[in-house]
């Protein structure tokens, strides 16, 4: 019998545990994992994030930039090697949307290993989205 997983808001989440999921993610080949500072920051101006626990260890996190409003950037969708494919990302994406207002978006940028992630959780391609 596997573990259950709990969900929270961790608004203080520490850089060091954030590390550690984006490492066990695969997320980290995209994310400045050994900048410390630079971590540090994305946890202190982000102001939505979720986890994931099992067993009190973070296994997953998804942390975004919102106006609760009208838009909400999903910066960071990270979980475990071990557990992806059990539904805790979606489980994280829908307790982002249920934070949010009734009608602000999620928008994100897709790795290219989840490019056909992302429609089975209801997102659809934009074919104007740029990047500087």
């Amino acid at each position: 019998m596997s573990e259950a997983i709990a969900y929270a808001l961790e608004p203080d989440l520490g850089v060091h545990e954030f590390r550690a999921v984006l490492v066990a993610s695969t997320l980290a080949e995209r994310r400045p994992v050994d900048d410390e500072a630079c971590l540090l920051g994305m946890l202190q101006h982000a102001n939505l994030i979720v986890t994931a626990r099992r067993s009190g260890r973070l296994v997953g996190v998804a942390r975004s930039v919102t106006d609760f409003h009208y838009c909400c950037y999903l910066s960071d969708l990270a979980v475990d090697r071990e557990l992806q494919g059990r539904g805790v990302g979606r489980e994280l994406v829908d307790r982002t949307q249920a934070e949010l207002g009734p009608q602000a978006k999620l928008i994100l940028l897709s790795a290219p290993a989840a490019v056909d992630y992302y429609p089975k959780l209801g997102f659809e391609l934009h074919p104007a989205a740029y990047l500087r």
